[in-house]
């Protein structure tokens, strides 16, 4: 998995202090790195780091999180995810996408829809997958799509993953349309593999667009050209589209503290909150509504601070 560490940029001393989320809309032919990066310039914002990468070939969600935000930033990493996906029949990649040179192609007879529909059944729910080669998982310091591009094939150790819904929107032969929601870590150039491998035929995918990521479900995206059309008419305009940090975790339960309460929780002390949940994780807020960070409740009931905002 991505740390935060791994994708926040500019933590220098330069660029504004501001806090929020924007949900960008990533073009097909940007990595997600440079997305961030011309998406920071635009907002001349001190600190900000993305939330999961996309390929270079994927377009759609890419949650960008500037100054507090990227603090809960690991929510949206660990975050199930919603793709639009087209595999193309009959013909496998190197790279399992668009982008990678062919390695097998045969002529397919179509499949009842029927028989398309039993295949992808097998693919719902918990399972075990094998990351792909051309992926940026690390092994011994390197990534893996490193060792993939000097010819390189390592054993890599399958990892469970959870695919929650798998519907076919549409088929003509030789392309498949899906619609997927999966849990973190789940590789769709894989499982498009997957897909053609039980089918016979191989497979690879040549559209790929992220369409949500939990909570985040058909709301705005933002194309980079609109940001820069906001940009022309003041900063401001820019900042008024960012969504609040607490967002991202609104399927926590909320308490709210008094002054005394926070007070004591800001120096790192574990505090007792009436009437609060008993176990997990919690959204902490201050009595006038402003969002504190995230508690942990311990054993004892008590609620300690996990990842507080910048108070001061």
């Amino acid at each position: 998995m991505v740390t935060v560490s791994e994708i926040c940029v500019g933590l220098g001393k330069t660029g504004r202090n501001i806090s929020g989320i924007l949900l960008f809309d990533k073009p097909v032919g940007l990595t997600s790195n440079r997305a961030l990066q011309q998406v920071k310039a635009l907002y001349q914002a001190k600190k900000a780091g993305h939330t999961g990468s996309l390929d270079p070939l994927a377009e759609g969600l890419l949650p960008i999180c500037f100054g507090d935000a990227t603090k809960i930033s690991a929510y949206l990493l660990d975050a199930s995810k919603y793709y639009q996906v087209t595999i193309r029949l009959g013909m496998t990649t190197t790279t399992g996408d668009a982008e990678g040179e062919t390695t097998n192609e045969v002529v397919v007879t179509p499949f009842t829809t029927d028989k398309i529909q039993t295949v992808l059944a097998q693919f719902e729910g918990e399972q075990q997958q094998v990351p792909p080669m051309y992926s940026a998982l690390k092994v011994n310091g390197q990534r893996l799509y490193q060792l993939a591009r000097q010819g390189l094939e390592i054993e890599r150790q399958a990892r469970t993953i959870n695919v929650y819904k798998l519907i076919l929107e549409n088929y003509q032969h030789p392309y498949l349309e899906l619609l997927v929601h999966c849990s973190k870590g789940t590789y769709i150039r894989t499982l498009a593999e997957d897909i053609g491998q039980v089918l016979g035929c191989g497979a690879h995918i040549i559209y790929l667009k992220r369409i949500g990521v939990q909570p985040y479900i058909q709301q705005q995206l933002w194309s980079l050209n609109q940001l820069q059309e906001l940009a022309k008419q003041g900063l401001a305009n820019l900042d008024d589209i960012l969504l609040s940090i607490d967002t991202a975790v609104t399927h926590l339960p909320a308490v709210y503290l008094s002054d005394d309460l926070v007070y004591y929780l800001t120096l790192g002390q574990p505090v007792v909150v009436p009437h609060a949940p008993t176990n997990g994780l919690l959204r902490l807020y201050q009595s006038t509504q402003k969002f504190l960070g995230v508690g942990q409740v311990l054993n004892d009931g008590r609620v300690a601070p996990k990842r507080l905002m910048n108070l001061s």
